[in-house]
């Protein structure tokens, strides 16, 4: 017999299976990071797959051969992200001027009420000439990186593209290989989760696709009652930005208002302000809770913890990835609990 009580025991064998699922992911995560030029691309596909397999389906139904279907859906994406891109590229490069100007006035008034010598905006800017040529080396080898994770990102990119084609178009053929590998009287089990975890993603993408629409339209009307310029783009910029959770928000709103305060002054900027907190927080409090609720079953609290997560072992990429991914996992869990639960 042993010398331990029961519950001493059953608590070393629950803390051996954390250990041990814990070193498993570990080593995962380190794979994907190794790999990451491969893993990202499939795992953005898989995003890609669930948010286009709606319209994917619809050609199907209509008769149209499957191979021109996912063709069809590729290059509507294309048409979808090249247009967003140019508008809010135009619309940004349209307002830079005002921007620039807004911005160098503020700095002047700044330093005008301080009163500090020497803090002018061309005093700045001659120290910022001294820096760059005691610092040349290093700022030219900064852009050199940028540019080669610039160019990483759009290969990235391209190779998502290809394999949401075959994904959409080889679905069926994947679910009989799926089958097919499973261990001897698994298939089913093994189709099954990969069919929630996938639902999961779907719901999450769908859900966030509905919330990003309703955020850039009602931002949209907003800028557009104040007559703030290039709305139609900034709107544009809102919905891109909504399937980065908390991030995208920051960076289009911060966008909204500086657009604002350089084409209409500091009161309109202010009420732009208003217009993008009162859009976030109906979206944190209403439709958060009542869209994403009937498509993604995940706590607030483990959102957060996935962004966290994500962000540390891939930056933005990261943050994009970590709420569908941990709501393809919580969906696998609940498939798991539904079959052997007593």
């Amino acid at each position: 017999m042993s010398l331990l009580p029961e519950s001493v025991r059953r608590l070393a064998a629950w803390c051996a299976v954390v250990l041990l699922l814990s070193g498993v992911v570990w080593i995962v995560v380190r794979l994907c990071v190794v790999f990451r030029t491969a893993v990202i691309p499939v795992l953005l596909a898989l995003l890609g797959t669930a948010l286009l397999r709606p319209l994917f389906r619809r050609l199907v139904r209509a008769r149209v051969n499957r191979s021109l279907a996912a063709g069809i859906t590729c290059a509507a994406v294309l048409v979808v992200v090249g247009g967003t891109g140019y508008v809010v590229v135009r619309a940004l490069i349209d307002s830079w001027q005002q921007i620039a100007d807004s911005l160098e006035n503020a700095a002047k008034s700044l330093s005008s009420h301080l009163g500090t010598p020497g803090t002018s905006l061309s005093d700045l800017a001659g120290r910022g000439k001294d820096l760059l040529s005691k610092f040349g080396g290093t700022a030219a080898s900064g852009v050199i990186s940028g540019v080669s994770a610039v160019a990483e990102y759009l290969a990235m990119a391209v190779l998502a593209l290809l394999l949401v084609f075959f994904f959409l178009r080889d679905a069926e053929r994947a679910r009989r290989t799926l089958r097919a590998l499973s261990p001897g009287g698994s298939a089913d089990t093994v189709e099954s989760m990969a069919r929630r975890a996938f639902a999961a993603v779907e719901g999450f993408m769908r859900g966030t696709t509905i919330i990003a629409f309703i955020d850039a339209v009602c931002i949209t009307v907003g800028l557009v009652l104040l007559d703030v310029p290039g709305a139609l783009g900034l709107g544009a910029l809102v919905f891109v930005g909504a399937y980065i959770p908390y991030l995208g928000a920051f960076i289009s709103g911060a966008v909204s208002v500086l657009v604002a305060l350089a084409d209409r002054g500091f009161v309109v900027a202010l009420w732009v302000l208003g217009v993008v907190v009162a859009v976030q927080l109906l979206e944190g409090h209403v439709l958060q809770p009542l869209i994403q609720s009937r498509t993604v079953q995940m706590h607030p609290a483990a959102v957060l913890l996935a962004i966290a997560a994500g962000a540390s072992v891939a930056g933005i990429v990261g943050m994009l990835l970590a709420v569908p991914m941990t709501a393809a996992a919580f969906g696998i869990a609940h498939e798991v609990h539904d079959r052997y639960a007593a």
